[in-house]
């Protein structure tokens, strides 16, 4: 069930995708710098493309970014985590070693063996 509903909403993303791309479909100059700058430094650093080619690529950009952002902001987390589980493992060793060394007692035996 969960499946088809993921499959729906593909192609319902698919059918958004493809209306507007189509909607924008003429060509428009993207210039990197303005007018001054580029008489300045003599680059004219414009070029043409689709419309809808600019809107899906500023989406990809910016969850490009967001996912980079999102993997900096949690590698505190990672690292913490990646921590306190060496500890964790340190400490089960410790306690197995402890145990087997632990000396045998008859009444720490008989209080082991004892269920309640």
């Amino acid at each position: 069930m969960l499946r088809w509903i993921r499959i729906a909403l593909l192609v319902i993303l698919a059918v958004l995708l493809l209306s507007v791309a189509i909607a924008n479909r003429e060509l428009v100059t993207i210039s990197l710098l303005p007018d001054g700058v580029t008489a300045f430094f003599g680059w004219d650093w414009s070029f043409r493309m689709p419309l809808f080619l600019i809107i899906l690529l500023a989406a990809a950009v910016g969850l490009l970014i967001g996912f980079v952002w999102e993997f900096l902001r949690e590698h505190q987390i990672r690292t913490a985590a990646i921590q306190s589980q060496r500890e964790a493992s340190k400490l089960r060793a410790e306690v197995a070693t402890l145990r087997q060394e632990q000396p045998k007692d008859d009444v720490l035996a008989i209080l082991d063996n004892k269920t309640v």
